[in-house]
């Protein structure tokens, strides 16, 4: 029986209650992952070679290099802010897209366009960053599966936008980029009311309990992305406006399903606090001897934390003289940019997120080249592919360090081999590669970024994880630059031909084997740099293991 101080209280219900908040932003906030959907309807619009549809699509991704500015606003605002700025901004930038492809207006020039693609992608680091910074310092003792969960539902959002533009709007460019800008500003409005930061859960109960409430959220999530599967490959077959409809409606509940658990504890609540009163008015010798029970607990759990606070301090006493804090404990972003484990750390996430983003910018040329006609189904693979990637490495990350002590990173470099392998199937273009591909990368790409997130916050602490989280992320706009802007958008009008209205074409699978091949190599190097930072991290992750092996001692009494 828990003690009446740890039952359900109105405020943890409506912590959980901001939780489901937050994830209906992280399924709107995968935009930026959106362009292949619109690319090929901007290139015949504005008449673009590839290079220079390559070159928006790196405008976008540069935006996030404004995350800077929401990782120091983080610091100092309050999470509402960070999300009102987000909403409106790509309210704005989405906003003025919609009005060029639907020939509202004239298109644009280019570096307006640029602009306007820029503040899109910048939009997303204002709502990810909100959502994140605030969620794992409410939970920051299940931070695999708070990134899992979150992430997760990032790689959905595209398709979940993808498939609701099939249902309702039959693929229209316009009318999807009109969902990418009007949607995500009303989905922000309602998480400015309930996501904020509350002090996070202080006992092994409480802890524990929060795992089985995020199980809760991983099932549902896993029932979306099945369901979602189900539809691109049986959607083409199951035409009709009615069906369309019913789709929808059921997605939308699906997504709504969450709120389930905030009114559950509400209701829990609500109903301990009855029962207090009733009991308050029976006798109290058996209330009495249960306090006698409930107090030697209590003792037993104030030793086992009292020995570790004396065991902190001692460790503390220790690294007091040292001017640099050591991994694991909370360091300034200058603190961080010092270490080579940042590094490490950064180079890696670049070889598999830089890589990843080329193949997300470039679905629609690369499917086209291949012969394939609709693309959009490449697009909600590897969103949903994504989703899995996130929500297994993140969950399955944390069941390993805590009965191992198996360092985070490891999962980074499994990821990295097996995404090498992707590119090498798609660069040899054996029947269904794209298919192959789409899962590979997908999967790949979701593991990369669940698992950078909670790493990042264990090596370098909470405290400025903020603004070192968005240095991180840095890598989307470099690695876009380098390996889509360059690498492939050179390679692919090395070879394409062109076209009588000034843009250019190619087909075969020569377009885009070399870009496959040399971002293979750059995988396998990702993958030693991750192997590294697991060998220096295995001490940390050590210490880590046995903290929350001590607190499953205490909870199981």
């Amino acid at each position: 029986m828990r003690m009446l101080s740890e039952r359900p209280s109105t405020a943890t219900a409506l912590k959980w209650l901001g939780f489901v908040t937050a994830v209906w932003v992280q399924s709107i906030s995968g935009n930026n992952y959106t362009f292949s959907n619109y690319s090929d309807a901007l290139k015949s619009l504005m008449n673009l070679t590839q290079v220079q549809l390559n070159n928006l699509s790196v405008a976008k991704d540069v935006g996030k290099a404004f995350g800077l500015l929401a990782g120091l606003a983080s610091d100092i605002f309050p999470t509402w802010v960070l999300l009102l700025i987000g909403s409106i901004e790509g309210l704005l930038g989405y906003g003025a897209q919609w009005l060029v492809v639907s020939k509202t207006i004239n298109p644009l020039p280019y570096w307006a366009m640029c602009m306007f693609l820029c503040m899109g992608g910048n939009s997303t680091t204002w709502m990810n960053t909100a959502v994140l910074v605030t969620c794992i310092r409410n939970f920051r003792k299940n931070r695999g599966p708070v990134s899992g969960i979150l992430k997760g539902y990032v790689g959905l959002s595209t398709a979940i936008f993808t498939d609701l533009c099939n249902a309702l709007f039959s693929s229209s460019p316009a009318y999807f980029l009109m969902m990418l800008s009007i949607i995500p500003f009303a989905v922000c409005l309602t998480a400015m009311v309930f996501l904020r930061e509350v002090p996070p859960s202080a006992t092994a109960s409480e802890i524990a309990e929060e795992s089985n409430y995020f199980n809760l959220f991983n099932m549902v999530a896993v029932i979306v992305a099945v369901y979602l599967l189900g539809y691109d490959f049986l959607g083409s077959q199951l035409q009709g406006h009615v069906i369309d409809m019913i789709f929808s409606v059921i997605l939308l509940a699906l997504l709504a399903l969450p709120l389930i658990i905030p009114a559950y504890i509400a209701i829990k609540s609500w109903l301990d606090t009855r029962a207090k009163d009733d009991i308050e008015d029976q006798n109290v010798e058996p209330l009495l001897a249960q306090e006698v029970v409930d107090d030697s607990q209590h003792q037993e759990e104030v030793a086992v934390v009292a020995d570790a606070a004396a065991k902190e301090e001692e460790a503390a006493n220790e690294e007091v003289k040292k001017s640099q804090p050591s991994i694991g404990e909370e360091h300034t972003i200058f603190e961080a940019f010092k270490t080579i484990d940042f590094w490490v750390l950064f180079v890696s996430f670049l070889c598999g997120v830089g890589t990843g983003m080329t193949v997300m910018n470039n679905m629609g040329q690369m499917a086209s080249a291949l012969g394939y006609t609709e693309v959009s189904i490449f697009v909600s693979v590897l969103s949903i592919m994504g989703f899995f990637g996130r929500i297994i490495s993140g969950t399955v990350s944390e069941y390993y360090i805590k009965e191992a002590a198996l360092p985070r990173p490891l999962f980074n470099a499994a990821s990295q081999i097996l995404l090498a392998l992707g590119y090498v199937i798609m660069a040899i273009a054996i029947p269904g590669s794209m298919y192959i591909g789409s899962v590979i990368v997908g999967l790949c790409y979701g593991v990369r970024l669940a698992i950078t997130v909670p790493t990042a916050s264990e090596l370098f602490g909470l405290k400025y994880y903020g603004l070192i989280y968005n240095i991180l992320i840095l890598n989307l706009p470099l690695g876009s630059f380098l390996f889509s802007g360059l690498l492939a958008g050179l390679l692919y009008d090395a070879e394409a031909t062109t076209t009588p209205s000034g843009g250019n074409e190619c087909y075969g699978a020569h377009c885009y084997s070399l870009c496959f091949l040399i971002m293979a190599g750059a995988c396998l190097i990702g993958c030693a740099l991750d192997v590294v930072m697991a060998m220096r991290t295995k001490d940390l992750y050590k210490k880590i293991s046995a903290s929350k092996r001590s607190k499953s001692v205490v909870n199981g009494r």
